[in-house]
């Protein structure tokens, strides 16, 4: 029998850590720009060090997969800034 509730649980904990680092990547990104870092800058190396802390953890075949869905992600528009959910 699986632990719905443990499971639900669980997923309620990852949503919160993802906010919170959500807020995390927010100040350090303000703090850069009013550091007169371009936001282009602060992006490259972003990405860099997650990609970098991925290939880390994962390895490079399972980031290579992941970026495909992100380039799909990007493709349908998902990042877009002015971008609807309906």
């Amino acid at each position: 029998m699986i632990d719905v509730q443990g499971a639900e649980l669980e997923e309620m904990i990852q949503a919160e850590k993802k906010q919170v680092a959500l807020e995390y990547h927010n100040e350090a990104w303000a703090d850069g720009m009013s550091d007169g870092i371009e936001a282009e800058i602060l992006a490259e190396t972003a990405i860099s060090t997650a990609l970098t802390e991925l290939v880390r953890l994962h390895g490079e075949d399972d980031v290579l997969t992941l970026m495909e869905t992100l380039r799909k992600r990007l493709e349908y528009g998902e990042f877009r800034p002015d971008r609807t959910i309906q």
